[in-house]
């Protein structure tokens, strides 16, 4: 199945919710999916607050799961679907684990606006694979102006 044929705004849907969950269970709003032949095959959301680990990005995490669990063909198939653009850190992981692609829904220059701090650097500036946003934004800025940042 080809990239386009993908179902965008589900998926991008999907990583929205989970993060409105991180955000009901004390952890900040971010959430992702992993998808393969337009199927969710691996979801994650924010748990830095609620297990005290910095390094708990749903980005990251859904990252090192699929260097665990797939092989480097399998994850160069995947589509990575977050709720935010993946910050360095987490661009990083991605691009260690070869995934295929990332799309996500608010960029994070928009972060600013909801933060107060400077933006990060932009994931492309990092990947090496296509980055795509934002998908839903209206959407998933809704989750970022409901969070007391």
């Amino acid at each position: 199945m080809a990239f386009d044929d993908f179902d965008h705004e589900s998926h991008t849907r999907r990583a929205i919710t989970l993060a409105r969950e991180a955000v009901d269970r004390g952890d900040r709003p971010f959430g992702s999916v992993l998808v393969r032949d337009d199927a969710v095959v691996m979801e994650a959301l924010n748990r830095v607050n609620t297990e005290n680990d910095v390094r708990r990005h749903p980005e990251l995490d859904l990252a090192a799961r699929a260097r665990r669990e797939l092989g480097p063909e399998e994850r160069a198939e995947t589509v990575m679907y977050t709720s935010t653009e993946p910050c360095p850190m987490c661009a990083g992981g991605i691009r260690h684990a070869g995934l295929g692609r990332v799309v996500y829904s608010v960029g994070g220059d928009e972060l600013r606006e909801f933060t107060g701090s400077d933006p990060p650097p932009r994931a492309a500036g990092i990947l090496d694979c296509e980055v795509v946003g934002p998908v839903l934004n209206e959407e998933g800025r809704a989750v970022h102006e409901d969070f007391d940042w």
